[in-house]
């Protein structure tokens, strides 16, 4: 049996995409914007105008709220599961590497929830690095938060928080009632944290928090799905991803030892 596997690419510009019928390039935040080709995040039931806030979130949204699919998943336009090893990745190119229809079919008859390979801070917890990186008092907000609508999930949150890897970049392939399960409790937390977060004199960069905070909230979730057997840990499988484009390795290791050790915050993307 062949599932409806949607795959999203969250794309804020016009790109190259993989030409597999998996995907569905999507130009998140759309509302207000200059076309370019792509479906877009501002039809029907969405939150197309939050996305300075929400990021790719948005694109997670409408699609949750419009698309008919059996399994749903996000990826990035320079992000994507790879099955591919690197040997060949640099024979063939990325775009010809990333994960396709047949490779995903096979995965979804095997487990419930693929996720990317796991990011490690080895020298300090998820919660420190999201606090000398950005602004810890989200999180603390976050945590308050389900303490008080799910205070069933405040263990898992305290795990998460103290544990020194997570699953990041908001990628997964979930079936719809494993999708649904998750969506509904995120933004409803997301919703409740945007009332509380003043986005006032922030820079365009910093007004992304509820797109890093959903990175982490991801973790939670799974964790206490997987502690109260709602998923069993076998279900849930880790793909490698591979990244387009080039990391300026210098200026991130740079700026991840100013924020650990000099309180400088990140002020842009790498």
């Amino acid at each position: 049996m062949t599932n409806n596997i949607k795959l999203l690419i969250a794309c804020h510009k016009e790109c190259e995409v993989p030409d597999d019928s998996v995907y569905l390039p999507l130009h998140v935040g759309a509302a207000g914007k200059e076309r370019f080709g792509f479906v877009t995040d501002d039809t029907g039931e969405n939150i197309s105008l939050k996305n300075p806030v929400f990021c790719e979130l948005t694109g997670l949204y409408w699609a949750w709220k419009n698309l008919d699919y059996d399994w749903l998943g996000l990826v990035h336009y320079r992000r994507y599961f790879t099955l591919k090893n690197k040997k060949f990745q640099k024979e063939h190119g990325d775009l010809d590497s990333v994960l396709t229809d047949e490779e995903a079919q096979e995965l979804i008859s095997r487990y419930r929830v693929i996720v990317p390979k796991k990011r490690h801070y080895y020298i300090e917890s998820v919660y420190n690095h999201y606090d000398h990186t950005f602004d810890g008092s989200q999180l603390d907000k976050a945590g308050e938060i389900i303490r008080s609508r799910y205070p069933a999930y405040a263990p898992s949150f305290d795990r998460v928080m103290n544990s020194r890897s997570i699953y990041i970049f908001n990628m997964f392939i979930m079936d719809r009632e494993l999708t649904n399960n998750y969506l509904r409790w995120l933004f409803d937390i997301l919703f409740e944290l945007e009332k509380q977060v003043d986005t006032e004199g922030m820079t365009a960069f910093e007004k992304r928090y509820a797109g890093r905070v959903s990175e982490r909230l991801f973790n939670v979730w799974l964790d206490h799905k997987i502690r109260t057997g709602y998923i069993a840990q076998k279900d849930v499988h880790e793909v490698p991803y591979l990244y387009m484009g080039e990391i300026d390795w210098t200026r991130k290791v740079t700026s991840f030892l100013k924020a650990k050790f000099l309180k400088k915050k990140y002020d842009r993307s790498f």
